[in-house]
């Protein structure tokens, strides 16, 4: 996809600039926990070395937390196309379009380093096991014999706040979508419309509603296996199946390949 995009220039536009973006930051989220634990399951060992761990829960808060702010901004590029189309190249011209690109990539990055910096601070005495196939921080916070640990706790409720946000937006972007294209008389039109917007939104209120649970939720209901499906829906299946919903059903992405 990253290829076809980059290299086709009848895919340089808008949408296909903000999919390549997000094609990149599926394959880094994938890369940075999938990999680690086959083969772990390969050679039959949980081991990780302390460089290591820091370096997932750098990686993942920083290609997670841009996925979402980039998937807020996709949204926004798709309320633009369907219900303004006349200030479409306005609103929307290239300088814009790596504006807001920068800004999602910025915006995970600061909220990467934050996170990094809040727990990885933190005087760890409760063991080294981490119950979980990657560094997952509300686990590693279980290891922690310091008070300063409410210090990270209050950054992810402020990260999961920041998140719902994105999320609210999503929603109501699409709402206007649906709205607008309800009004129009094609049924075809319809479809295309629903069958293209409804698993988009699908896609992203599983990532964002099981990640803001994996990470807020109450130590009293946590259990290896519930922490385990939670972590693989938010963390592997969004990633996986990205690709498939937002580019392999696209008749141009199909032209192109």
């Amino acid at each position: 996809i990253i290829t076809t995009i980059a290299c086709n220039n009848h895919l340089h536009t808008p949408m296909y600039f903000f999919l390549l973006n997000l094609s990149v930051l599926d394959l880094g989220s994938i890369s940075t926990t999938v990999p680690k634990a086959m083969a772990n399951s390969l050679w039959d060992t949980r081991a990780i070395s302390y460089a290591g761990c820091a370096a997932q829960v750098f990686l993942l808060f920083f290609l997670l937390g841009t996925e979402c702010a980039l998937l807020t901004v996709m949204a926004y590029d798709r309320y633009i196309a369907i219900c303004k189309p006349l200030h479409y190249g306005t609103l929307l011209g290239s300088r814009a379009c790596v504006h807001m690109a920068a800004a999602a990539w910025g915006s995970g990055f600061l909220n990467a380093v934050l996170h990094m910096a809040n727990t990885f601070s933190l005087p760890l005495c409760q063991g080294n096991a981490v119950d979980q196939f990657f560094c997952e921080t509300p686990h590693i916070l279980k290891l922690s014999c310091s008070l300063f640990y409410l210090r990270e706790v209050g950054t992810l409720v402020l990260s999961g706040l920041l998140t719902l946000v994105c999320f609210v937006f999503i929603v109501l972007s699409y709402v206007q979508i649906f709205r607008a294209v309800l009004r129009i008389p094609s049924e075809q039109g319809w479809h295309k419309a629903f069958f293209t917007c409804l698993p988009h939104l699908a896609v992203v209120s599983l990532f964002i509603s099981t990640g803001i649970f994996a990470y807020l939720k109450p130590p009293s209901i946590s259990s290896a296996v519930l922490d385990l499906v939670v972590a693989v829906l938010y963390s592997v299946v969004p990633p996986a199946v990205n690709p498939l919903i937002y580019s392999m059903r696209s008749k141009e992405i199909k032209d192109a390949l």
